[in-house]
């Protein structure tokens, strides 16, 4: 089994939730043998129960229409349409993340709400980079949250990348600037800074966030070259409203998604993209290191359509 089949074997298991909540929709749809308009309604509901959105679930029910209407249809065909639709959304938004900075360091700035797998996908995002022959270094830059260091910490030692981080409540836009010249001195090509996630109180945030890439234009006017967004596949729809406010507060350039393995709301991911148009970078469907990879939209389609 070569790496791509057993990555494609691990995601459809991860989304194996996801398919089965579409495909317990389509169940009893087909009593009769050609597409009409019940069946077409039917179909509709069960994509936007399956939280790929009302946008989404309108071009596949409009695809069927011109394509297969009066015509015989199984629940296979409806898949079919389901997957192609899916990759035609997902194709323009599949960009892995790429070293492009000159001179060093890259930076990524990584937010999302406490909880999200946040901490662990920078691990995850470490370990790729490394894998592709790229320095690495990782700015503890949730300085509000002590288990966020020192979990950060933890994953720097088991991935053999440094960390820098500072004290409990210290000023997280300052470490920040250490982490950039400390990484600029060594000719690190990747930094990548956590940051706090509490949306409960969004002004501050806000206020932190800013002065952070405040602080990093004046290192370099094209820092922060990446801010990524982490999300939980479980909030489902919720996922919908942490972009919106993430964008307009960060200035969030694309996203990762993480835990589909736990959820049977892969869905919201294709409405994300109909909705938003951010770059997906990569997707997670388990605990482990290599259990994140770069987002293909075929892939993630087929799976998701099963």
């Amino acid at each position: 089994m070569t790496e791509k089949t057993g990555w494609f074997a691990k995601l459809r298991t991860g989304l194996s939730r996801s398919s089965e909540k579409l495909g317990g929709g389509l169940t009893g749809l087909f009593q009769t043998a050609r597409l009409d308009e019940p069946m077409l309604e039917g179909i509709e509901e069960a994509l936007i129960s399956a939280d790929l959105g009302v946008g989404v679930a309108a071009r596949v029910t409009d695809r069927l229409r011109t394509e297969r209407f009066g015509k015989s249809i199984d629940e296979a065909g409806v898949r079919a349409a389901v997957a192609a639709e899916i990759t035609t959304v997902l194709s323009p938004v599949a960009k892995p993340l790429a070293v492009t900075a000159f001179p060093r360091p890259q930076v990524i700035l990584v937010v999302g709400v406490n909880g999200s797998g946040k901490t662990t996908t920078i691990a995850k995002l470490a370990h790729r980079f490394m894998e592709q022959d790229y320095t690495v270094m990782l700015a503890a830059g949730d300085t509000f949250r002590a288990a966020a260091t020192e979990q950060l910490k933890i994953w720097g030692e088991r991935t053999g990348v440094p960390v820098v981080a500072g004290p409990a409540g210290g000023d997280s836009a300052g470490l920040a600037f250490n982490a950039f010249e400390q990484a600029r001195a060594k000719g690190t090509d990747v930094l990548i800074i956590d940051t706090a996630g509490r949306l409960q109180n969004k002004s501050g945030l806000m206020d932190e966030l800013a002065k952070i890439r405040r602080v990093l234009a004046k290192l370099s006017a094209t820092a922060p070259h990446d801010t990524v967004l982490v999300l939980d596949a479980t909030t489902g729809q919720n996922a919908l409203n942490q972009i919106e406010v993430f964008r307009d507060v960060a200035h969030v350039t694309g996203l990762v998604m993480t835990k589909l393995d736990g959820t049977a709301r892969g869905g919201v991911l294709v409405a994300a993209a109909e909705k938003f148009g951010l770059p997906i970078h990569a997707i997670g469907v388990g605990e482990g290191m290599e259990d994140l990879r770069s987002f293909d939209a075929g892939e993630f389609a087929k799976a998701l359509a099963g």
